[in-house]
């Protein structure tokens, strides 16, 4: 099977280069998903930190250069694990706990501003998740070259698009108001942005499955585990923008 994804974490490059010798320990599903739930706590557990300090005014210029400084920190952790996969044992924890810092203050104002709005997007997420595995383990959805190739487009477009977006904004120029905005029009986009980041998961599931079967190199669990927190954290996020527009609405 061709491995290959559009989440560019997950490439034909990447596992290629990580098959394990005989007789050496070698990359499982039942790993990776130990890894991914690790991760998840780490995750967590950060976001409840700096989500305990919002109530606190005084953190104000605390959480706000702990996001930023988070963000980018993330940023950078993500690109090394991409392409240094051997470190993703060290970086991926990392990552998770950046990730983990920025969610809990994003989180907490959109809480503050519509109460309850968290819970119900981490359950849907998890509920997109679990209909996602689901639906692939049954075989209803099956990553074809033709899904790789369209997410491939319409994710590297999407990037680009939200780039132009966040480096207008540098120079006070306000982005397009379907991208915020609570009309039909921003709701359908957030629509869906949010079923291309559950078509991920579908790469993502295909690519580990097919890592594990084919022997790949310990290590590679928390690569795989990585890769699947960056779609989860996509999906959540994007979950929590759309409820807030539908929020707006009401």
């Amino acid at each position: 099977m061709e491995m290959q994804s559009s989440n560019p974490t997950l490439n034909e490059r990447t596992f290629g280069a990580a098959r394990v010798g005989i007789g050496e320990p070698a990359m499982t599903i039942q790993g990776t998903i130990n890894k991914t739930f690790i991760l998840l706590a780490i995750l967590v557990a950060a976001a409840a930190w700096t989500w305990s300090k919002t109530s606190n005014p005084a953190s104000a210029g605390f959480l706000g250069i702990t996001f930023f400084a988070s963000m980018i920190v993330g940023l950078i952790l993500a690109i090394a694990t991409s392409f240094k996969p051997k470190w993703s044992p060290i970086t991926a924890p990392l990552y998770a706990g950046c990730e983990g810092l920025l969610l809990g203050i994003l989180s907490a104002y959109f809480e503050m501003r519509y109460p309850g709005i968290v819970m119900q997007a981490v359950g849907l997420t998890f509920a997109v998740t679990f209909a996602m595995l689901m639906g692939y383990k049954a075989g209803w959805l099956q990553a074809t070259p033709g899904l790789r190739k369209g997410l491939m487009i319409a994710g590297g477009g999407l990037f680009l698009f939200y780039m132009v977006v966040m480096i207008a904004s540098f120079f006070g120029i306000h982005p397009p108001a379907f991208i915020n905005g609570g009309g039909p029009l921003g709701i359908a986009f957030s629509l869906v942005v949010v079923g291309m980041a559950s078509m991920f998961l579908i790469i993502d599931f295909d690519i580990i499955e097919t890592g594990s079967r084919e022997g790949l190199e310990k290590y590679m669990e928390w690569y795989g585990a990585f890769s699947l927190m960056v779609t989860l954290i996509w999906l959540y996020v994007e979950i929590l923008r759309l409820l807030s527009k539908i929020n707006r609405r009401n």
